[in-house]
């Protein structure tokens, strides 16, 4: 079960036209259950048109700063996006779940990380940059940073005062889309700009890990270029904004029924459900508080492990073969495939 935690918004700072960044209260009481790690994020859950919301976020503030700050960016039709942007001010309050998530990053000394981000996807990245730059003294950080313009720039110029604070140690530089800038490069983020960096800017650097945060055509691309530049896949950590679909696995679900077993918080439950559902989805319609943020398959607050039976996932980016092959699953994008179903929320 997710822990929510009641939290009073101590500043909304108006980033872009359409970004936010919020600060929240924490009180001395929450300090240790709010300890993160950079690139980590938060759950918030809030109750719009009588409608229960949540949606996760990545915290963009440094591991040592002391705050826990995110920044949400407008999408269409988006709820909660639009509530944060446009009517949450300070001293509202809103449930906020423990940090969590696996896109991080913990600096060591004498190595030289870079980072290839798109729009909002600059969030968990400058938690890692700030984290590196207070931490380690010796460790370099470079970020490729994709935006259509100065103006929708989140963090424009944090990311400036940050360079020239840290002017032999931060190595910053803009793509932008639709303006031309003398000291940013023109387009998107492709396989030409990554090997513009890599093998030429900067080919003088031995980059030990990259960080990709954006939309997954830019996180392939990006991946596949590095990769032709001898990067090891596992020295290749991404985060993504959405997932694409797996045809393949899509094809796998049929119409028909299971008889499901979910373990929650040391109690069992057993219910029938569709084959054309998600185990996550029939969960909570079954009364079970689910963990659950996203809902999109791009983050791991819904994982779950089957110890019986089979399920398939029509997206997933989180989980490694590994974790595959120990039966973890997206529960919000897994369909039973088998009659009967055991699934384990605890042993996770």
């Amino acid at each position: 079960m997710s822990t929510f935690y009641k939290l009073k918004v101590k500043e909304v700072i108006k980033e872009t036209l359409n970004a936010v960044s919020i600060i929240f209260d924490v009180p001395a009481a929450l300090k240790e259950e709010f300890t993160f790690l950079a690139g980590q994020y938060i759950t918030l859950k809030k109750e719009i048109n009588n409608k229960e919301v949540r949606r996760a976020y990545s915290i963009c503030s440094s591991p040592n700063s002391n705050e826990l700050k995110v920044s949400v960016k407008a999408v269409e039709n988006g709820v909660f996006s639009t509530y944060a942007t446009k009517e949450l001010k300070a001293n509202d309050e809103l449930e906020v779940s423990k940090p969590e998530g696996k896109f991080v990053l913990t600096p060591q000394a004498n190595k030289n990380y870079i980072a290839f981000a798109a729009g909002s996807g600059i969030t968990p990245v400058l938690s890692m940059i700030k984290a590196v730059l207070e931490t380690e003294k010796t460790a370099t950080f470079t970020l490729v940073y994709g935006n259509k313009s100065i103006a929708d720039t989140i963090f424009y110029n944090e990311l400036n005062a940050l360079k020239n604070t840290f002017t032999s140690q931060f190595n910053l530089n803009y793509v932008f889309s639709r303006e031309k800038q003398d000291d940013a490069v023109f387009g998107r983020i492709d396989t030409s700009h990554v090997n513009y960096f890599v093998k030429n800017i900067y080919k003088d650097i031995s980059f030990d890990t990259a960080f990709l945060c954006g939309p997954e055509a830019m996180i392939n691309t990006v991946t596949n270029t590095l990769s032709d530049n001898g990067f090891a896949k596992e020295n290749i950590l991404f985060e993504l904004f959405t997932a694409s679909i797996d045809e393949d696995a899509v094809a796998q679900v049929k119409e028909g029924e299971s008889e499901i077993t979910v373990l929650l918080d040391d109690e069992e439950t057993t219910f029938s459900m569709k084959q054309t559902d998600t185990i996550l989805a029939a969960s909570l319609r079954n009364k079970l508080d689910a963990p659950y943020s996203c809902q999109g398959g791009v983050c791991s607050s819904c994982i779950a492990k089957v110890t019986e039976g089979k399920a398939v996932m029509v997206k997933n980016q989180i989980l490694t073969d590994g974790e595959l092959e120990d039966g973890f699953i997206l529960t919000c994008q897994a369909h039973p495939t088998t009659s009967k179903l055991v699934v384990d929320f605890d042993d996770v």
